[in-house]
């Protein structure tokens, strides 16, 4: 008989943890969460200072009775849901629900699945820190606070079924905001001028480009001035008045967060944010290996930090050097800084488990988009351990009566990080024909190449550029990002066309009465400040009540003026 009880979240886990731990544990799944607020009414007792009102999901109810008596056989439980806020919650909803004793009942968590993590996690077993749950808890009622007070209204202004969702409707107004900009855009005509020279003794000619005159860049507004600075190019001699050599560095890129996974999920693999973090959960979750069983293949998925272990580090400068050889490793790494920001810094970036698991071995295990993320994480975490690539720099002015045109060239000399990693703003090298130019070469002039040029609007946003906007500007964590956009995409609030995100006329309309009815709500800044206090809640510096009482009277006030005025 089993006398300890692990209850993880997922069913997927049960087994790969079972296997690590041996006939003394038992392992179960709570299959998520057990309870949440009621779907019918708010859930929040105003009487009696805004304390939650939770219940049983519905067809939870089996769940916690198969639990309740798994857990009257054994001497101990762990809890070992996901090791984020939402997991801590989830732990606190479980022992609530399941009425477990603080002496029989211990909170573990792990980065990974994997057996030595799980272990570990064992000897280190600590009590639910309510601080975690208490933040979570917050963004739940302040979301239901919003959701379920300005939805209704919705429904009487527009149409039944919409919701007003306190992150969505802010990413919304975004994406608004963005659209407005582009169809306010008024292009502007400008030019380029290129110089195409002969250097003796090399094939491929040269390209140099306008830069300007002695004093400063020109910018060439229209057809006149091109015709103007051509007239009096007439004749002139080209000659090179200065070359400048040097040495460029190119970092290694930093192991991955959930934020710069899915932006290079998108770019690189065409995957969108929700498909990115579901595929990438089933890879910490666990997949098969020939001849080592089930194991998580990647750390935690939910995560703002790029800090890194000591052991993983250690594990992947002795790959590199077994693999590339000592030249390649890198002497420090860097961790990202976020000013403002906190980092969650329990966490750990987005890394492979075990980084003698290269995409090669792995690759008949997993399907075909496994292996694409797989070996993205996988060579982006390898590049972070690894040296800077270094290219040699030449820069060139060439003197052409009184204007000035340049030209530049650059040589890869140290594949450094590059050699594992590269995205396609790499480039290997440029502009080889200069590289044997001094200042007594003889330049012919062959031609020039003059292109018209209107300057481009802003860019739509696609699904990882509006993850990239999001974080910058501090709104949404790591787990919330692809709920967000599947659910302003699911009420069609949004629609996605190739990667560019639209805005609908449903969209802007909901978009307007928010702009109008609730400015605070969907304000950027406010937002992100909300963001800063749940961090506080969770370091225990301000009770989470605090900002409850201090947000609804003003969002009761702000629906009760909109039932008026709209």
């Amino acid at each position: 008989m089993a006398k300890y009880l692990v209850i993880v979240e997922s069913p997927t886990k049960v087994n790969t943890i079972k296997k690590f731990l041996g006939a003394n544990y038992n392992v179960v799944a709570s299959n998520g969460h057990v309870r949440d607020f009621p779907k019918s009414s708010m859930g929040i007792d105003f009487e009696n200072d805004y304390e939650p009102k939770y219940i049983t999901i519905r067809g939870k109810g089996e769940k916690l009775a198969e639990l309740r008596k798994e857990v009257k056989k054994v001497d101990k439980v762990y809890l070992a849901t996901d090791p984020d806020r939402e997991g801590e919650a989830i732990s606190w909803h479980l022992a609530t629900a399941l009425k477990l004793d603080d002496k029989k009942m211990k909170r573990i968590t792990f980065n990974e699945i994997t057996k030595t993590a799980v272990k570990a996690s064992l000897k280190e077993p600590r009590e639910i820190d309510m601080n975690l749950v208490n933040a979570q808890q917050t963004r739940r009622m302040l979301d239901r606070l919003v959701g379920y007070s300005i939805s209704p209204l919705l429904w009487q202004k527009v149409k039944r079924g919409l919701s007003a969702g306190r992150v969505q409707s802010v990413a919304l107004r975004i994406i608004c905001d963005r659209e407005e900009e582009i169809n306010a855009f008024i292009p502007e005509e400008y030019w380029s001028l290129d110089a195409v020279i002969s250097i003796p003794g090399t094939k491929k000619p040269m390209i140099a480009k306008f830069y300007g005159n002695k004093d400063g860049k020109i910018e060439i507004k229209n057809k006149e001035q091109l015709d103007k600075i051509l007239s009096e190019l007439e004749d002139v001699t080209y000659s090179v008045t200065d070359i400048k050599r040097g040495e460029r560095t190119k970092k290694a890129p930093l192991p991955f967060t959930t934020s710069t996974l899915q932006q290079e999920a998108s770019k690189q693999l065409n995957f969108s944010t929700q498909k990115t973090m579901r595929i990438a959960q089933q890879l910490y979750e666990g997949i098969k290996i020939k001849g080592r069983g089930t194991i998580g293949l990647i750390s935690y998925l939910r995560t703002d930090s790029t800090r890194v272990s000591d052991t993983a580090d250690a594990m992947a400068k002795d790959y590199i050097k077994a693999n590339y050889g000592d030249d390649y490793i890198a002497s420090s790494t860097e961790s990202a800084k976020k000013p403002g920001n906190k980092i969650q810094d329990a966490h750990e970036a987005i890394r492979p488990t075990d980084i003698e698991l290269s995409p090669t071995i792995v690759k008949e295990d997993l399907s075909r988009d496994q292996f694409r993320l797989y070996q993205l994480i996988w060579k982006r975490f390898t590049a972070s351990r690894m040296k800077s690539a270094k290219y040699e720099t030449m820069s060139v002015k060439i003197g052409a009566g009184e204007y000035i045109f340049t030209t530049a060239a650059s040589k890869l000399v140290f594949d450094g990080f590059m050699s594992v990693y590269t995205d396609d703003d790499d480039e290997k090298g440029s502009n080889t024909s200069i590289k044997n130019l001094d200042k007594d070469t003889k330049l012919t002039f062959n031609e020039f190449d003059s292109k018209q040029h209107f300057t481009q609007p802003p860019a739509h946003f696609t699904e990882a550029a509006l993850v990239k906007s999001l974080e910058e500007l501090g709104i949404g964590r790591p787990s919330t990002y692809a709920p967000i956009i599947t659910t302003i995409t699911a009420r069609r609030y949004v629609v996605k066309e190739q990667k560019n995100l639209y805005v609908t006329e449903l969209g802007e309309i909901v978009n307007e009465i928010m702009k109008t009815a609730f400015p605070v709500i969907v304000d950027t800044s406010f937002t992100a400040n909300i963001e800063s206090l749940l961090d506080m809640v969770e370091e225990g510096k301000i009770q989470w009540k605090t900002i409850v009482r201090n947000f609804y009277p003003d969002l009761a006030e702000a629906v009760a003026n909109a039932e008026q005025a709209l």
